[in-house]
């Protein structure tokens, strides 16, 4: 996220909260698609991580990328933490460890989306290449420790570094050690945004499996294939996961807020300082848990919303769905992760066909399925059924829905091209981290270093 929002709007119900949440309603013809995705930067030379100071830094490739998109400029504490296209649509980031994001602008179809990352990833080259700077789209840093990872000065990041190890044991390598590919989609009304959580919950693992890449930690295989996604079993297990009461039949905007509101806060931003709020949850912040502390203790719009994105679910709701299972990736992923995903919930009857094809999955069979994909990626099982199955099924629904949608490039190629990623995985039946563990084991002799070369962006 580039930038926490400031809204002065005072809240004081529960409902005003529920009633944000559905403001995010719109009619279908109107959804649109943003898609955010990370990279780690490295130094050509000696695979190095690249710090936030210096003449080749984070800051530097904010300031380049700055100079050549007139986007404005994001800060924090006097340092530039990320930038905003001058419209609000969209916006570059950094991760805590130095992972550069775009978050992409909502656009109406993939075609655009995948022009969008293309001149992202080439204007960002034309920065990065004379300081000696390249970027890596894998979901887990291979190499690096912790302790080499370098840490932005952001503050919100300050808060949670310190936090984290009080709720789990492995919040700190989500923050400074993995990257994702994530798209955002629309819903047109209660009944809708629950059956995109319904299905999308469900399904969020089996997207772990199909991109899976973080196979390596500290220069060799961790013994898994979606190192990320297990780190996510043990982060802060409050505010991620499966979320249980999204599979009930009536299932709704405030049954996520009353979520929402008993998970710790991180963070309130008064005059532009953030101050530390983990020892108390957003109820209790309601009721007054500042009061007496600071001048503005009353919550307000901005707190809910800066409240949001600290949520982490394997679906997030916002006034929109996020789509959080993927591990990072090479450049052409960056249009199938979306793909995958607008194919299945932007289609009704792809939707509906998702949704009969997992009605009799339980929580219980998900939440088992979520524990080992990590390790066992397409071939881990659910419901009594090979994942790889089950896999082949779902991606030939979402092929259905984007076909449906018929929305043609200059060429008359429909979206279903940007498939062509999963129907690969699909047809070795071996995932990215099985293909980059047998390079390891065969042509690398037993070294990650190339991968910086051969899975570079």
């Amino acid at each position: 996220m580039a930038r926490d929002t400031t809204d002065q709007t005072p809240i004081s119900s529960v409902q005003e909260l529920t009633d944000y949440l559905a403001g995010g309603c719109r009619p279908a013809e109107s959804f649109r698609i943003g898609t955010e995705h990370e990279k780690f930067a490295f130094f050509r030379d000696d695979h190095s991580p690249v710090p936030y100071f210096g003449e080749a830094s984070i800051s530097a490739l904010l300031k380049g990328m700055q100079e050549k998109l007139a986007w404005e400029p994001i800060i924090d504490e006097g340092n530039i933490i990320g930038l905003a296209e001058a419209n609000g649509m969209g916006a570059i980031s950094i991760e805590p460890g130095g992972q550069f994001e775009l978050s992409g602008a909502p656009l109406e179809n993939l075609h655009e989306t995948c022009k969008e990352s293309n001149h992202h990833l080439a204007t960002l080259r034309e920065i990065a290449e004379p300081m000696g700077i390249r970027f890596l789209g894998i979901g887990g840093s291979p190499l690096w420790t912790y302790d080499e990872t370098p840490q932005m000065p952001k503050s919100r990041y300050a808060i949670m570094t310190r936090y984290m190890p009080k709720v789990g044991t492995q919040g700190l390598d989500m923050m400074y050690r993995t990257c994702t590919i994530q798209v955002n989609l629309d819903f047109s009304s209660e009944a809708d945004m629950r059956q995109k959580m319904r299905v999308s919950m469900k399904l969020q693992s089996l997207a772990t499996a199909l991109f899976a890449s973080s196979p390596f930690t500290e220069g060799k295989p961790n013994g898994l294939l979606s190192w990320r996604g297990d780190i996510w079993r043990d982060t802060d297990n409050r505010r991620s996961g499966v979320l249980p009461f999204a599979f009930k039949p009536d299932f709704g905007f405030n049954d996520y807020v009353e979520w929402a509101l008993d998970v710790p806060m991180y963070f309130i931003v008064r005059d532009g300082k953030y101050r530390d709020c983990t020892h108390m949850t957003f109820r209790e912040f309601m009721s007054g848990a500042l009061k007496g502390e600071i001048a503005e203790w009353q919550p307000n719009l901005g707190d809910w919303t800066n409240h949001l994105s600290t949520l982490f679910p394997d679906v997030r709701l916002k006034r929109f769905l996020e789509m959080r299972g993927a591990d990072g990736g090479p450049w052409r992923r960056i249009c199938a992760l979306p793909a995958f995903w607008v194919g299945l919930l932007y289609d009704q009857s792809a939707l509906d066909a998702a949704d009969a094809l997992t009605a009799d999955w339980s929580v219980e069979d998900v939440i088992a399925m979520r524990d080992t994909v990590p390790a066992q990626g397409l071939k881990a099982r659910i419901a009594g059924r090979d994942l790889l199955d089950v896999a082949r099924d779902v991606v030939s629904i979402s092929r259905q829905g984007l076909q449906a949608r018929k929305r043609l490039n200059s060429e008359g190629q429909d979206e279903s091209v940007f498939l062509n990623p999963l129907d690969e995985v699909l047809a070795k039946k071996a995932t990215l981290a099985e293909d980059l563990l047998s390079l390891y084991h065969g042509r690398w002799n037993n070294s990650v270093l190339p991968v910086f070369e051969e899975y570079q962006y």
